[in-house]
C-alpha cells in the first residue's frame, strides 16, 4: 500500500457543460477546452509561423569558411526551426484558448445587459417576473440568433420557472456559470429581494445602469489604448521584417548572424522581444 502513497491524485477537468435541473446542457464559460480540429488548426500555424522565424534568425548555422553550407547546417536547419516552431505551438494554444475565453465573456456581457434592459421594460410595463423572462427571451432572439449564448440562457430560466424551480437559484446557477462579478452579484441580490418582497424593478434597473456605464468605460478604455497594441504589434513585427530585408540585400552582412556573437546576440534579443510582447500584454490588459 505504502508504494502509492506518494502517487498525486489526477486533478479532474472541471467540465464544459453542465445539465440543469431540466436536463439541458448549460455552458460553463470559465473554461474551454479545444476540439481536435481547432487544437491542430492553431498549432499547425503557430508550428508554421514559429519554424520560419527560427530558420529567419538561425538558419545557415555551421558553415564551412567558404561560406558553403555543410551537412551540420543541413541538420541544424531542420532541428532548429522544428524545436522553435513546437515551441511556438505550445505557446501559443493557451493564449488563443484564453482569447476565445475572453470573447465569449465579453459577448455574453453585452447580451446580459440586453436582456436586462427588456426585463426592466417588461416589469415597467406591469408583468411579473415570470412573464418578463418570457418576454425578454421573444426580444433576444429577434435582436440575436436563436444559437445565442444568452438565448440559450433565457430558455434555461424559462423552462426552470414552467418546472415549478425557482429563478432566483436559476439566476445563481447562470452567474456561477459565467464566472462573471456583475452576473453574480445581480444573482444574490436578486435572490435576497425576491425572497423579502424587494424592489425587483429598481435592482434589475440600477444593475442594468452600472453594468452599461461599466462597458461603456472599458470601451472607452479600449479605445485609448488600441493605438498602444497597434505599435507594440508592430515592434514585434518589425525586428522579423528588418533581418529578412538585411538577409535578402545584403547576404555577406547577413553571414554575421551565423556566428557565435551572432547566435548568442540574436538570442538575448528575441528573449527580450517577448518578455517585453508578455509584459505590454499584461499593462495593456485593463480589466473594469
Amino acid at each position: 500500500m505504502g508504494i502509492f502513497r506518494g502517487k498525486k491524485k489526477v486533478e479532474e477537468k472541471e467540465p464544459e457543460y453542465y445539465l440543469s435541473a431540466t436536463n439541458i446542457p448549460t455552458i460553463n464559460y470559465k473554461v474551454y477546452y479545444m476540439k481536435a480540429v481547432e487544437k491542430i488548426g492553431y498549432f499547425l500555424l503557430a508550428f508554421i509561423a514559429g519554424a520560419a522565424v527560427g530558420y529567419l534568425f538561425y538558419g545557415g548555422i555551421g558553415r564551412d569558411e567558404l561560406g558553403q553550407p555543410t551537412n551540420l547546417t543541413r541538420v541544424l536547419d531542420i532541428i532548429i526551426p522544428s524545436v522553435v516552431g513546437l515551441l511556438a505551438g505550445k505557446i501559443y494554444l493557451p493564449i488563443r484558448t484564453q482569447q476565445i475565453k475572453d470573447k465569449r465573456i465579453r459577448i455574453l456581457k453585452n447580451q446580459f445587459r440586453d436582456m436586462l434592459e427588456s426585463v426592466a421594460t417588461s416589469l415597467g410595463a406591469g408583468k411579473n417576473v415570470p412573464d418578463s423572462f418570457i418576454a425578454a427571451y421573444n426580444d433576444m432572439r429577434v435582436q440575436y440568433s436563436d444559437d445565442a449564448y444568452i438565448v440559450k440562457e433565457i430558455e434555461v430560466i424559462n423552462s426552470g420557472i414552467q418546472n415549478n424551480i425557482g429563478i432566483e437559484e436559476l439566476l445563481e446557477d447562470f452567474g456561477r456559470r459565467s464566472g462573471i462579478e456583475d452576473i453574480m452579484s445581480f444573482a444574490n441580490v436578486f435572490n435576497i429581494c425576491y425572497r423579502k418582497g424587494g424592489n425587483i424593478k429598481d435592482i434589475i434597473k440600477n444593475t442594468y445602469i452600472i453594468l452599461s456605464e461599466k462597458m461603456e468605460i472599458a470601451e472607452d478604455i479600449e479605445t485609448i489604448v488600441t493605438a498602444n497594441k497597434t505599435e507594440q504589434t508592430i515592434m514585434i513585427f518589425l525586428p522579423i521584417g528588418l533581418v529578412a530585408v538585411i538577409k535578402m540585400m545584403s547576404p555577406e552582412f547577413a553571414a554575421n548572424f551565423s556566428s557565435l556573437v551572432g547566435i548568442i546576440s540574436t538570442s538575448i534579443a528575441i528573449g527580450a522581444f517577448v518578455i517585453a510582447y508578455f509584459i505590454g500584454r499584461e499593462i495593456l490588459d485593463i480589466k473594469i
